[in-house]
């Protein structure tokens, strides 16, 4: 997947095959841009969402559940940094994306 926003891709391919629930087993590939979330320390019911615009490696894991792509990831950013969460958003032009689902149907 080139040229595409992640979970929009998976979320399209996975409604294309009939596929409902699954196992997000493994994620790999390159964003161009990330929004991702974690927890306040104070409120595990919030998030703290941050977007970042630079490019970065990806891989993660996650389920699809009820037709919803749910996904956690670390992305290695310039500077041997990795910022991880919930990922809500991840925008891939320059590189691939490859999500490797196991339907649980």
């Amino acid at each position: 997947m080139t040229n595409d926003e992640l979970i929009d891709s998976i979320t399209r391919q996975a409604e294309e095959r009939g596929i409902v629930n699954a196992a997000i087993s493994s994620l790999i590939g390159g964003v161009d841009s990330f929004t991702v979330s974690t927890m306040p320390a104070d409120d595990a019911t919030r998030d703290n969402i941050s977007d970042y615009i630079l490019p970065a490696e990806m891989h993660g894991s996650g389920e699809i559940k009820d037709g919803v792509v749910h996904i956690h990831a670390t992305m290695a950013v310039e500077g041997d940094r990795a910022i991880a969460g919930h990922l809500h958003r991840a925008h891939i032009s320059t590189w691939f994306a490859r999500a490797y689902v196991i339907s649980t149907d």
